[in-house]
Order: structure tokens, then C-alpha cells, then sequence
């Protein structure tokens, strides 16, 4: 099978290099040449436009920073919908507003080709070695033809359901995400307020109800200082506003979602959009002149899983 890969950044290159290490025919694109030189160097194609993609590949994915970046690929000249083909499957693996992707899902079918919405969730250093989740949203056939390449990106693959099902469930775990992240800003602030030490109070959270896979991931690198957990406060602010905007659209009366979309559109005007995420804890450091770092946590994460064979995640009915 040939895939082309469209969207070299922080998680796509990590994707990409996943295929390519596996031995996949890939044909690759992004707006920064650079970007793509190392999987060139590898063995990888160039496709001079996503219609020339299109047209020589079996299976298209993009992964891109917003709904509207995924559309000026597929609608623009020479974009993906030019170049499709009858049987091509266009993989959908950015967080993106599931309504854009189920219009797009339309155009697709319309060339004979198959949609699928898959984001996937983990982290960029699950992404760089194969263990990330995924899910994906489409009909059960474009599914089991598409597995034999998302058991090859990510780990762990879980069939939501029609198309934009997926990006629903990204956008609601990226909320949670956020609402963690602040919760543990805030908890560790209290605690150096307090007196606590913070490596021990890292340690009482990790083994206490109070844990999770944010605190196990971003509290290590908001300790460490680098903050660097390769997502930025406006992607953020992108992905919980696709969460609250589901909500306000189904009338549930939500508590927690509209604070944190304040929080983070401050978060944004006062320390940039391409502030890293976790640098939030600023919001609770710069007010309180504390210093919320810890001797002994890492600049970044690292996946200390080797690379398994993904599989299908099974839902119990």
C-alpha cells in the first residue's frame, strides 16, 4: 500500500516516521520543505501538490493544526479532493470540528473514495514510537481496511463509530486533558505554598487517587522547567472551544468548560499563543512569586515502552 503523509509538525512527523520505519511506501508533504529532508534522506517520495498525492497514493492522511489549514488542503488548487481516486482512504488524523470533517467525508464519497476521522492521543513521544492511541470514526468496511495502518501508527485503535464520532471523543479528551493540567497547576502551586516539597508532592500524587496520565507526563516537565510538552496554549484554546462549542450546541448547561476557555484566551494574550501548554502554571507562579521547579524531573518525555504491535481496542456491550 502507498500512504502520503501531509503535515510534518510536532505529531505528524512522529506518525510519519512511524510508516516509514516499518517499511511503507511514503510519499510526503508539508508547507516547510525542511521539514520533510529527513524522511526524503530515508527513502521517502515528495508529492509536489496534494492532487499529485492523491493520484499515486492508496491511502492519504493529513495531519494539520486546524479545520481551516485541513480544508485549504483538500478544496485549494491542486488540493486532495483534485487528485482522488476511486477505493483512495483520506485518514483525517488532526483534532479538528467534526461537522468540517463530515462535509469534507461528503466530498470524498462523492470521488469514490473512503473518510475517516482518526486523531490520536498519548503524546508526541508515544507518536515516536508507534504506541499512541487512536481512534476512528467511519463504516466498519473502511475501517478493517484502514487497520493494518493505524495498528502501524499508534498502539491501541478504537472504532467510534460513523464518521466524526472521533473527533467528537479527541476534543472531549483533550478537555479532560485541560481540566487536569490546570487542576494540577494549581495543586502544586498550593502545595510550595504550603511548604511542601515538590518532588515529594509529585510522589503523593502518583500514588493516590489523585493520579493520572497528565500528572505522570506534565507535572514532569512544569517540575523540570522546560515546559515542553510540544502543544501550544492556542491549540488549547482551539480544541476546548470545539468541546464547548459541542455543548452549547446540545444546551448542556457546563460549569468547568467556560472558565477554562477564559483561562486559556488569557493565557494566550498575556504569554502568546506558541506558549507551551503546560506554562499555564505561570498563571499561578508569576501572581505568587513562586517558583514551581524541582531537581530531578526531565526536559521532555520519553516513551520507555518498546514498540508493540497495535491491535483493536474491543468496546464491551
Amino acid at each position: 500500500m502507498k500512504v502520503g503523509f501531509i503535515g510534518l509538525g510536532n505529531v505528524g512527523s512522529k506518525l510519519a516516521g512511524s510508516l516509514l520505519r516499518n517499511g511503507y511506501d511514503l510519499t510526503v508533504r508539508d508547507l516547510d520543505k525542511e521539514a520533510a529532508a529527513p524522511f526524503l534522506k530515508d527513502g521517502a517520495k515528495w508529492a509536489n501538490s496534494p492532487a499529485e498525492m492523491a493520484a499515486t497514493c492508496d491511502y492519504v492522511i493529513t495531519c494539520l493544526p486546524s479545520p481551516a489549514a485541513c480544508s485549504g488542503v483538500m478544496e485549494g488548487p491542486d488540493g486532495l479532493l483534485q487528485g482522488l481516486r476511486t477505493g483512495v482512504i483520506w485518514a483525517e488524523m488532526s483534532t479538528t470540528d467534526a461537522t468540517e470533517v463530515r462535509r469534507m467525508a461528503t466530498l470524498v464519497a462523492d470521488r469514490g473514495a473512503h473518510a475517516i476521522d482518526c486523531p490520536v492521543s498519548g503524546g508526541c513521544h508515544r507518536a515516536a514510537t508507534g504506541n499512541i492511541s487512536i481512534f476512528a470514526g467511519c463504516d466498519r468496511a473502511t475501517f478493517d481496511k484502514a487497520l493494518p495502518v493505524l495498528t502501524t501508527l499508534g498502539r491501541r485503535v478504537l472504532h467510534t463509530g460513523d464518521i466524526g464520532s472521533a473527533s467528537i471523543l479527541k476534543v472531549m479528551t483533550n478537555y479532560l486533558a485541560t481540566v487536569n493540567l490546570v487542576s494540577l497547576s494549581e495543586a502544586l502551586t498550593t502545595m510550595k505554598a504550603a511548604g511542601l516539597d515538590l518532588a515529594t508532592t509529585y510522589e503523593a500524587i502518583r500514588i493516590s487517587s489523585g493520579n493520572s496520565f497528565v500528572h505522570e507526563t506534565e507535572s514532569q516537565v512544569i517540575l523540570n522547567g522546560s515546559r515542553d510538552i510540544n502543544f501550544t496554549m492556542d491549540l488549547v484554546l482551539k480544541d476546548i472551544g470545539l468541546f464547548d462549542q459541542i455543548a452549547r450546541d446540545k444546551d448542556v448547561p457546563l460549569a468547568l468548560s467556560p472558565l477554562l476557555v477564559d483561562l486559556f484566551r488569557d493565557a494566550v494574550e498575556t504569554y502568546g499563543a506558541r506558549e507551551y501548554s503546560p506554562n499555564i502554571i505561570r498563571r499561578y507562579e508569576d501572581p505568587t512569586g513562586l517558583d514551581i521547579r524541582a531537581p530531578g524531573f526531565p526536559a521532555e518525555m520519553t516513551d520507555d515502552e518498546p514498540e508493540e504491535p497495535g491491535y483493536e481496542v474491543k468496546v464491551n456491550r
